[in-house]
């Protein structure tokens, strides 16, 4: 008898998916290990395996979709059955159910029941169930370089796009200026490969970008279908992972009282100890800790002392933690991601380094996986290399805190004699729940903080 496959709970707090793409097409008889389609989150992307052997027989969702867990996807039969007789059955792919590693039980969701199956669904359109699909590091690449994928030929199994071909087309279409690059990635817009640079060597110059986007009234945009042009504005639907995005920082600030304290820290010690690790033999394994990974560290050394900002608010309830599992926001190509560093407080400098690298890397490859985007009790946000003094960072919920890291900058500072002079300091500034953390428990972490990085030797040395 036929049998429904569901969109799979990638974690417990995950409660929809977007389908990114089908792999394979009605009427394709499939294996039970054969990838059915891509799907992503608002934290990484996955594939979704068939769960058994048989035909698909029908595909109920979109590319495109923003899909319920649990909520049937595709029909999976024998060859010739009718696929509404398993749809209107119920039956669920056990296997399919089963995918998705569990999340930590500190930021749990309520499971979802399955709906209804719809069987009248409209079908995939037939290029995209065709489609062979992309892979993870192929799509980073694409939107960073702004390359539509629809246009090019995969040369990965099954015709799937993969890096080489995103790479083969940067080198055909010619590079993009930074003004440009900057135009396209605000857009959200992607471009032809066959886009033709008026620039030195055909580097896509801004004005290139403007001409493509003002095509003849009846001709076809060359900027992706994801953005409606006009003469004189780009719009660019929110949809899809930057609406999930949207929505979590939108219920973030709608479900807590949210305020920010901002300090500076001198950083004259931190500067010297970078310098020196910098210098250091490679043996040592200390030569890539940059001053956002000391931050880091000082941060999991200075909560255990405020556990009411290592903490989550959950409901009427506030969960302090005793182990420190940091937050690192992630800035990719899909937008703002969180992973986490499990027992922070527990490690040292260079394996903080060390996992902060390896868990950034995984996330701008959309190669993170559940259980490392989920469980946080505090998280970091650093806009320092980006020449940001201040900001305002914004709570990642359930969390009560969470701590902004601006650039080191020169601060005048008064001198015993009562003379001025400048000095470097690093901006860092805490954003904390009213409901459950007030004003003066803030400020005196924030305090400690500041005082640990000005001692930033003396604190690795504990």
């Amino acid at each position: 008898m036929a049998k429904l496959v569901p969109m799979p709970r990638q974690g417990n707090t995950v409660e929809s998916c977007v389908l990114v793409g089908w792999r394979l097409q009605e009427g394709a008889a499939v294996k039970a290990q054969d990838i059915l389609c891509d799907v992503e989150t608002d934290k990484a992307v996955f594939e979704v395996a068939a769960g058994f052997d048989g035909t698909l027989l029908k595909l109920l969702v979109a590319e495109g979709d923003d899909v319920p867990v649990l909520q049937p996807i595709a029909v999976i039969g024998e060859a010739g059955e009718d696929w509404q007789v398993g749809a209107n059955s119920g039956g669920v792919s056990s296997a399919a159910t089963a995918a998705g590693g569990p999340s930590p039980d500190a930021q749990a969701a309520p499971s979802m029941s399955a709906p209804a199956p719809e069987a009248h669904r409209p079908q995939a359109a037939q290029a995209g169930a065709a489609s062979a699909g992309v892979s993870p590091r192929a799509r980073a690449l694409a939107a960073k370089e702004a390359i539509r994928t629809d246009e090019l030929a995969g040369s990965g199994p099954g015709g799937r796009v993969i890096e080489r071909d995103i790479r083969a087309a940067i080198e055909t279409r010619g590079p993009l200026s930074a003004a440009a690059r900057s135009a396209a990635a605000q857009a959200g817009a992607t471009l032809s490969p066959a886009l033709e640079g008026s620039g030195p060597g055909g580097r896509i110059r801004l004005t290139d970008l403007e001409a493509a986007a003002r095509p003849a009234r009846n001709a076809a945009p060359a900027l992706g279908a994801a953005a409606a042009l006009s003469d004189d504005y780009l719009d660019t639907p929110i949809k899809g992972i930057r609406k999930l995005i949207a929505e979590r920082m939108r219920d973030s600030l709608a479900t807590t009282a949210q305020y920010t304290l901002h300090a500076s820290a001198p950083a004259e010690r931190l500067q010297a100890l970078r310098a020196r690790m910098k210098a250091a033999p490679e043996a040592l394994g200390m030569n890539g800790v940059t001053v956002g990974d000391i931050v880091l560290y000082l941060v999991s050394r200075v909560l255990k002392d405020y556990p009411n900002c290592n903490a989550l608010k959950l409901g009427d309830t506030l969960r302090s933690y005793a182990r420190v599992h940091l937050g690192l926001a992630v800035d990719t190509p899909r937008g703002l991601m969180v992973p986490v560093i499990r027992n922070a407080d527990l490690l040292s400098l260079s394996q903080i380094s060390d996992e902060a690298k390896r868990l950034a890397a995984a996330c701008v490859e959309g190669k993170a996986q559940p259980d490392e985007l989920s469980g946080s009790t505090f998280t970091v946000s650093n806009l320092g290399s980006l020449g940001v003094d201040y900001f305002t960072p914004v709570i990642n919920a359930p969390e009560v805190c969470v701590l902004g890291v601006g650039a080191i900058l020169p601060k005048a500072i008064t001198k015993a004699d009562g003379s001025y002079e400048l000095a470097p300091a690093i901006g860092l500034s805490l954003s904390s729940d009213h409901q459950v953390v007030d004003g003066a428990p803030a400020a005196r972490f924030l305090k400690a903080l500041c005082a640990a990085v000005a001692d930033a030797d003396l604190w690795i040395s504990k």
